[in-house]
């Protein structure tokens, strides 16, 4: 059985991804526009919702959630379709506007931000360790090429270490790559 809290929203952005306006980079190549202009990203989101509001109305049922998908070969079922609607409509009329469309898309990016951090914070960490220690750091730095003692890496972690415990939690590594 489908995890309908998630699988709607990872759908979704993928849908929402092929959606997005597409601007070509200096070298003419056409690449996804990730501006980090808030007024850019409104008007993505603003096209997507046009495109997905079939009857015009202002408003996204679960069927025009549905077809949206269909048309670009993605399959929502009944229930993800109609899940992602409930856990986004906030105002309980059974749609989404275009207030609670963009609150899904932009909560389905701080999840895939916090699942990329958590790889992220995996390579640090030595098998059967739960945080990043001086020596786990000191073993990522020279894969990467950058040798470092292990006192160069207890001053790296006392910079972002909160608590003082001379590692390294995902909170405070979650908190150092903001």
């Amino acid at each position: 059985m489908k995890n309908i809290n998630t699988q709607p929203q990872s759908s979704f952005k993928k849908f929402c991804r092929k959606l997005s306006p597409r601007r070509k980079d200096s070298g003419g190549e056409i690449q996804q526009h990730n501006s980090n202009n808030g007024e850019d990203k409104n008007r993505d989101f603003e096209a997507v919702f046009d495109y997905m509001d079939a009857n015009k109305d202002g408003r996204i049922s679960a069927e025009e959630l549905q077809k949206s998908f269909m048309t670009l070969g993605e399959q929502l079922s009944d229930e993800e379709a109609e899940a992602a609607v409930r856990l986004s409509d906030t105002d309980g009329d059974g749609m989404l506007d275009f207030e609670e469309f963009a609150q899904l898309i932009k909560a389905d990016d701080e999840e895939e931000k916090k699942i990329e951090l958590k790889e992220a914070f995996k390579m640090y960490i030595s098998e059967g360790e739960e945080c990043i220690t001086p020596r786990s750091l000191k073993m990522m730095l020279k894969k990467l090429g950058e040798s470092r003692t292990t006192d160069d890496c207890k001053v790296m972690i006392s910079a972002f270490d909160l608590n003082a415990d001379g590692v390294l939690s995902f909170d405070e590594f979650a908190l150092m790559m903001r």
